[in-house]
């Protein structure tokens, strides 16, 4: 990835926090000489390696599980909020003329190595632990107990599970911090007029820290 320092984001903190909140990940993987991308939640275990690991699981059907080799070296992409930028959002630009637009965008690569785990009862824990984070927030969360049991096995063998154990997190931040201050808060108020608040929010915080 082209990481221009002003745009790198080290801290690990963060790093793991927009994969907390932005788990679809992009699971890029080689087999047979050919690329592939799978789109994956994932729940990262922090505690687990250097640098963490990711689980997660995949429909049976998939032929990810058959075609790439355990212990492959893959990429696990997370992106974070992004939008398009208006040179037109810049005060300086309706004195000066010169700014084009751009693109921001938060987003985290993890490199690691994938395994598969085809055991009933990792798939089972992947999926409790799945389903407890992202129902936390409904007022009757759903929880696998709710399914009758013997329609819950039967889903539970149409998936596999796998994990990615991650040697390197690597982050960028692309917020406007190389920008004028009064350009930055300009394009700020102009996404959040147009409904873009998480942008907004991540450009606002990344002026903080200029």
């Amino acid at each position: 990835m082209y990481l221009p320092e002003h745009f790198a984001e080290r801290r690990e903190e963060e790093l793991r926090r927009i994969v907390h909140d932005f788990p679809l990940g992009t699971l890029v993987t080689q087999a047979g000489g050919a690329l592939d991308a799978n789109h994956i939640p994932f729940e990262l275990d922090a505690e687990r390696g250097a640098c963490g690991t990711l689980q997660g699981h995949i429909a049976r059907a998939n032929p990810l599980w058959t075609e790439v080799a355990n212990d492959s070296q893959v990429l696990v992409i997370f992106r974070g909020p992004h939008g398009y930028i208006s040179p037109s959002w810049y005060p300086s630009k309706h004195e000066t003329h010169r700014h084009v637009p751009t693109w921001n965008y938060e987003v985290v690569h993890a490199h690691g190595k994938l395994r598969i785990i085809d055991e009933p009862k990792f798939v089972r824990g992947v999926v409790a632990r799945l389903t407890r984070t992202h129902e936390a927030g409904e007022p009757r969360p759903w929880k696998m107990g709710d399914a009758p049991a013997d329609y819950l096995e039967d889903m539970l063998k149409l998936i596999v599970g796998i994990e990615v154990e991650v040697s390197r997190l690597e982050g960028k931040r692309k917020l406007g911090q190389n920008r004028a201050a009064r350009d930055l808060e300009g394009a700020v108020h102009a996404l959040r007029d147009r409904g873009q608040p998480e942008l907004a929010a991540a450009m606002a915080g990344a002026s903080v820290r200029r």
